[in-house]
């Protein structure tokens, strides 16, 4: 593994580069973890694991997260992290262990709906895994936080941190993860995000920018699966997060499509065996068969 960085438009980001060990230039695949999720806490583990399998594997942390430059802080932005994405996509392509011409992309939860944004407009991307998949349009988001009111709640609540923000430059933020504070954005006692011996890491703070709901919200990745041409690989539970979210993309995915539903919660998928050698192994297969 080395420490490397890249520019991402004005933010130098850090990564880890995990190469395998072979003389050949390698297939190289780019990484990435939940939402607010910094590089340590699942990415390197897949990363890693890619290499172990003969692929040249890049995880690193988005723009305002971990080690990376830029700010604001911790602030969820899917369309500035799909950006990131492509600038890390640029990296490993121009690195002299990858071979350029087989490139693929490996999402674990909502990095799945920011590896299919890249996907759909940069076709040096040439294949797709998707890991415990978080896919969501308006309609889920109804689902998930409380209906068309709910939604609505936290859309106000964005706005005014916006306005708090571009008036004072103070960023607003509540825990990711909490089960005493209704505000959190996940108001759950998750066990991996709280457990040091999991990902509740030193470097991972903990904390949402209320100012993020709007573009989390409003990212609809159903709509991208019909515009998808890479060969696409789901590895899901029905115990994981909105399975049905999951089935939506897929069916509306015309390129090739498999679906390998497996058992486990959420966060299994993030740091527990069989579910993440269960999907290292699916994805080591669909990668060599669509990146020959």
């Amino acid at each position: 593994m080395e420490t490397v960085k890249f520019k991402a438009g004005d933010a130098t980001l850090t990564g880890n580069l995990y190469l395998p060990d072979t003389p050949d230039s390698a297939p190289g695949i780019v990484v990435a973890g939940t939402w607010t999720s910094v590089k340590e806490q699942m990415a390197n583990r897949y990363a890693e694991r890619l290499a172990d399998r003969g692929f040249a594997a890049l995880s690193f942390d988005f723009t305002g997260y971990g080690e990376s430059e830029g700010t604001p802080r911790d602030y969820e932005a899917p369309d500035r992290k799909v950006y990131d994405i492509h600038h890390a996509v640029t990296f490993l392509a121009n690195h002299p262990a990858v071979d350029p011409g087989r490139l693929g992309a490996l999402g674990v939860c909502a990095a799945a709906m920011y590896m299919s944004g890249n996907a759909v407009s940069d076709p040096r991307i040439r294949s797709l895994a998707l890991v415990a998949p978080w896919l969501h349009d308006l309609e889920i988001c109804h689902q998930v936080y409380g209906g068309a009111d709910g939604v609505a709640g936290k859309l106000a609540e964005a706005e005014r941190a916006r306005t708090t923000f571009e008036s004072t430059g103070e960023v607003e933020y509540v825990p990711v993860v909490s089960g005493s504070d209704p505000r959190a954005a996940m108001p759950f006692d998750i066990d991996f995000y709280l457990n040091p011996t999991r990902g509740g890491l030193p470097h991972w703070p903990n904390r949402f920018a209320v100012m993020a709901w709007t573009g989390w919200l409003g990212y609809d990745s159903i709509s991208l699966s019909p515009r998808i041409t890479q060969p696409v690989l789901l590895v899901h539970s029905e115990d994981a997060a909105i399975p049905e979210g999951a089935r939506r993309f897929y069916d509306g995915l015309t390129a090739p499509k498999k679906f390998i539903w497996t058992d486990g919660d959420q966060f299994a998928f993030y740091d527990q065996d069989p579910q993440v050698t269960t999907a290292i192994n699916a994805a080591t297969t669909h990668f060599t068969q669509t990146l020959k």
